[in-house]
């Protein structure tokens, strides 16, 4: 279930290619999805007193349910979350319990605990030890009471100790992650029926699995039926029978064809949106499944059948435009793409994928094109790999190698492998006028681990 990630509970482009979040989470990036969870999440984080701290969803692919917090500026949520949630007040329910968790400074305090719990079993473990020895003592003299083996259960007892008085504190705080999220859903005038009916959901599933096997002390969240008999009584708020608007329905709706089109087999996806299903978020799921499985012709002529319905949807033309892309036309793939980054919203990632469609022209005056939208998307995006990568061609077409070797350091950087990064950057460097911009930022990442407290990917040339 929803669930706060614990330093000691947890051992842990264009959609659908996952990127790492963290380094290590297999992640998905996608302009219209996260578009939409910005604006579920925006009243919650303004009524939770954190619109200023820069909180951002990152999607895990992963097609469980689960959604937690690993720090004060991020909450992860598995894409299987979203495509089981039917409805927008579902997802928001989620997500203020999670905000919840952000605002109680639930794992700073778990972290405490933790501490606390640890330097317990330690001593536990010692007086263990004393025990052993004592005992070894004694069964050398006499028959008597197996002293050692008492100290040996001892060692063994703090490890249950710990897991059971942690497990005991994480249920407390989830109780208090529900009350906080009723609280900011009752601040927006939003019901929590969302969140009881995919909480009540998922412990009937529990309740089905385990009723007669699981110990209500090993669970790192309350039993469901303690569980929604408290929730029981405190969604009941003024605001209980609030519908979500249609239109935010409706993207809900898209945004879970878009997900079932793209992480779903074709046979699949057919059988959930069967060509009898007429409505937009079926047609979407079929033209992503025609992208990915047909012909490219086949999916334009389906996508060109969603944008004339709504002419100014702009994922329609961003769709339209990886498939052009991906299916070896880049230079047809460009204007689609540039009516997607002037309706979208927030295009920074549009803008990396037109920049990627005119790289790929291999046309120098067009390819030069793409540096300004990289320039532009990367202040958004400062740590995309792919961005990065793009822009290390663009001024390679254009021969402007110190720059191009400077990309390539910052690509690296954003992946992670710092040893490649710092040899690009020594030798971008060493073209560089000393001083200039590209200098400064290449000289950064060259001696990043000797300075670490300051990312160089966030300072721009």
């Amino acid at each position: 279930m929803v669930a706060l990630a614990a330093a000691a509970a947890v051992a842990l482009s264009s959609f659908p290619a996952p990127a790492q979040a963290g380094r290590g989470l297999p992640t998905i990036r996608d302009a219209e999805i996260e578009q939409l969870l910005r604006d579920y999440t925006r009243p919650i984080l303004k009524a939770a007193g954190l619109s200023d701290q820069n909180v951002r969803v990152v999607i895990i692919n992963d097609r469980s349910f689960n959604a937690f917090v690993m720090d004060a500026h991020r909450i992860f949520v598995n894409a299987g979350t979203l495509m089981r949630t039917k409805t927008p007040n579902e997802v928001i329910g989620v997500f203020a319990h999670e905000t919840g968790h952000i605002v109680g400074g639930h794992l700073s305090k778990m972290r405490q605990e933790l501490a606390h719990a640890q330097t317990a079993a330690i001593v536990a473990m010692l007086l263990g030890v004393g025990a052993m020895v004592a005992g070894a003592r004694s069964n050398s003299f006499s028959g008597g009471l197996d002293m050692a083996n008492i100290g040996a259960a001892a060692m063994q007892a703090p490890q249950s100790y710990i897991q059971h008085y942690l497990l005991s504190y994480q249920r407390a705080q989830e109780e208090q992650a529900d009350r906080a999220a009723v609280r900011f859903l009752t601040m927006t005038h939003q019901s929590a029926k969302g969140m009881y009916d995919i909480f009540k959901r998922l412990s009937n599933e529990t309740m089905f699995s385990a009723r007669y096997m699981v110990d209500p002390y090993a669970q790192n969240h309350p039993m469901p039926a303690e569980r929604m008999a408290e929730l029981a009584n405190l969604v009941k708020t003024p605001y209980w029978n609030e519908k979500d608007p249609p239109e935010l329905q409706f993207r809900q709706d898209m945004m879970r064809a878009k997900l079932y089109g793209f992480l779903d087999g074709a046979n699949e996806v057919l059988r959930r949106y069967p060509l009898s299903d007429t409505s937009m978020p079926a047609r979407y799921a079929r033209a992503i499944v025609a992208y990915r499985f047909g012909d490219v012709r086949d999916a334009v002529a389906q996508i060109d059948g969603l944008i004339k319905a709504m002419p100014n949807y702009p994922y329609f033309y961003e769709l339209k435009g990886q498939a052009l892309l991906d299916g070896g036309h880049p230079a047809l793939a460009i204007t689609p793409l540039r009516r997607a980054v002037a309706l979208a919203p927030s295009p920074a990632l549009i803008q990396i994928l037109l920049a990627k469609a005119l790289v790929a022209t291999n046309n120098a005056k067009i390819a030069v094109q793409a540096i300004p939208l990289l320039r532009t998307a990367l202040i958004k995006e400062p740590e995309s790999a792919e961005a990065y990568d793009e822009l290390a061609m663009a001024y390679g077409r254009k021969n402007d190698i110190p720059h191009a070797d400077l990309a390539s350091a910052e690509a690296a950087f954003a992946r992670g492998d710092n040893r490649t990064a710092r040899a690009l950057a020594a030798r971008a460097k060493m073209r560089f006028p000393v001083g200039s911009p590209g200098w400064v930022k290449a000289d950064d990442i060259v001696a990043f681990n000797k300075n670490a407290k300051r990312n160089p990917l966030f300072s721009l040339p």
